[in-house]
């Protein structure tokens, strides 16, 4: 096993693998796994998946993945970790933008399995990228570091894209109604936008009148609008307390919440915690789902 940790704001970890034992678990942003050579079988929430050579994945933070490994499979596992954004102005870039993109990944992307690119140009871009990284890391340690940062970023960029490509939206699956992905798309890309999330301007984008808005949305996704604009900015909310050294003040006012007074009675009576507590606890509470069977890790 190698596992290259010279750059803090990223970790490195490149192994072979015949057995799949579990993994510690960080509250990182996300973790991006490459398979170099092997056979098996990803899950995310007992749902099952064939990975061959070249397949990537993105890992979410969470005990909630393990691989069946039916042929000896190296493995790079590439982590964005809360410094790569604390420490990024730095480095002269905006993390402003980077964070909020890296949020979005985090909070809407549907933890399934499968395979996260959706071309093979950009999944050479991603295997080039990450070969750099890896030798990179080898050879120059922290000499590399700005250019590693540029290169995770060129990574970030390309994730981005794919997953704005997917269908990762929890909908019921019986539904065929494709305007609420497109409303959960909006409401998801400007969840620190208040204005654009008022019933009457989802009624002037989606063409519905205002009364309607509400009642379309509660059917199709078995939630009020509301509850799930809150529930979608506390997830915002709990990545920024766990990954960033923002302030309560600086993300009441990013996301639209009156004060630190009420986020903090907000978050309490959604995550069944204060804040305090759930920064000392160091768990996802609203961002949590359900773990693969034992059985299979």
């Amino acid at each position: 096993m190698q596992v290259l940790e010279a750059y803090k704001p990223f970790e490195i970890q490149e192994l072979e693998l015949t057995e799949w034992k579990q993994r510690p678990v960080k509250n990182n942003f996300f973790e991006l796994v490459l398979i170099k050579d092997g056979e098996g079988t990803q899950c995310i929430n007992y749902n099952d998946y064939n990975y061959t050579k070249g397949s990537m994945f993105l890992l979410p933070p969470l005990k909630c993945h393990s691989f069946t490994i039916k042929k000896p499979t190296k493995f790079v596992f590439l982590k964005f970790t809360d410094s790569f954004f604390k420490n990024i102005n730095r480095i002269t870039i905006d993390r402003n933008e980077w964070f909020k993109e890296a949020s979005y990944i985090l909070s809407n992307y549907n933890q399934l399995p499968g395979d996260i690119i959706k071309n093979d140009i950009d999944r050479n871009h991603l295997e080039n990228l990450i070969g750099m990284i890896l030798q990179e890391s080898r050879n120059y340690g922290n000499e590399s570091i700005n250019l590693v940062t540029s290169l995770m970023t060129s990574i970030l960029e390309i994730l981005i894209r794919n997953i704005k490509k997917s269908t990762y939206f929890e909908v019921p699956k019986n539904n065929s109604d494709d305007r609420i992905t497109k409303m959960l798309t909006y409401i998801n890309e400007n969840i620190d936008k208040t204005e654009l999330l008022k019933v009457e301007n989802l009624a002037a984008v989606f063409m519905m009148s205002p009364t309607y808005v509400s009642e379309f949305f509660k059917k199709q996704v078995n939630m009020p609008l509301r509850e799930y604009i809150i529930k979608a900015k506390l997830k915002l909310v709990e990545i920024r307390l766990l990954n960033s050294d923002y302030t309560l003040t600086q993300i009441a006012d990013d996301l639209g919440f009156t004060d630190v007074s009420h986020l903090s009675k907000t978050f309490k009576r959604y995550a069944g915690t204060s804040i305090r507590e759930f920064k000392n606890n160091g768990e996802y509470m609203l961002l949590k789902r359900g773990s693969c069977a034992s059985a299979r890790t």
